[in-house]
């Protein structure tokens, strides 16, 4: 059994298939956590195209919800409103408002969270959320982080979810290369978006 952090930005759709695949696969045999990081918060001191920066707006905001959620009922809320806000955000394509509004309705949380969407007194909470992600990998890096037994890598980047019965497979693939000494990265070439059930392009 290995305890896997997985650092995730809730509107981060990589990141999105990456933890369903680990709840999937890793729950009857792992200790799975998930935590937050922040794309705005990463990209805060660089330009980004016009393509990604609605998505990093969304992060700012979004983080800010989660950060007030944590504070409000603790790091166990993190989890739970992540997966409701994903099934919103990512698999039915919901804007990001409705989609969170959603999900603290589903999750039963206070519904006055939806106002940290544009409450900058949360900043600093998404900052050192992220940094912490950022620490525990020694570098820099986006979402998702995995770390297996604290040997964190950048990764892994699913663009769809492995095939039934493949899942556990992957998940000890990874396992074996996290803990295997002096394994450092393994990449291929970018191949594009992932392919989530349902989505449409986000709003």
């Amino acid at each position: 059994m290995a305890d896997i952090d997985l650092y995730v930005d809730p509107v981060c759709p990589f990141a999105w298939v990456a933890a369903q695949w680990l709840l999937d696969s890793a729950a009857d045999q792992h200790v799975l956590t998930l935590r937050p990081m922040s794309l705005a918060v990463l990209n805060g001191d660089h330009d980004v195209d016009a393509d990604h920066a609605p998505m990093i707006v969304r992060s700012r905001r979004i983080g800010r919800v989660f950060a007030a959620a944590v504070q409000q009922y603790g790091q166990s809320a993190f989890t739970p409103l992540y997966i409701e806000l994903g099934l919103r955000l990512h698999a039915s394509a919901r804007p990001a408002d409705d989609a969170v509004a959603a999900a603290l309705v589903a999750t039963g949380f206070d519904h006055e969270l939806i106002e940290a969407l544009d409450d900058t007194r949360y900043d600093a909470a998404v900052a050192d959320a992220h940094n912490a992600s950022q620490t525990a990998l020694g570098g820099r890096s986006g979402s998702p982080i995995i770390g297996v037994d604290g040997h964190v890598f950048s990764g892994p980047v699913l663009t769809e979810p492995p095939e039934p019965g493949h899942g556990t497979e992957l998940l000890a693939a990874i396992t074996t290369a996290a803990t295997t000494p002096g394994f450092a990265a393994l990449q291929r070439p970018y191949q594009g978006p992932p392919a989530i059930a349902g989505s449409e392009e986000q709003r």
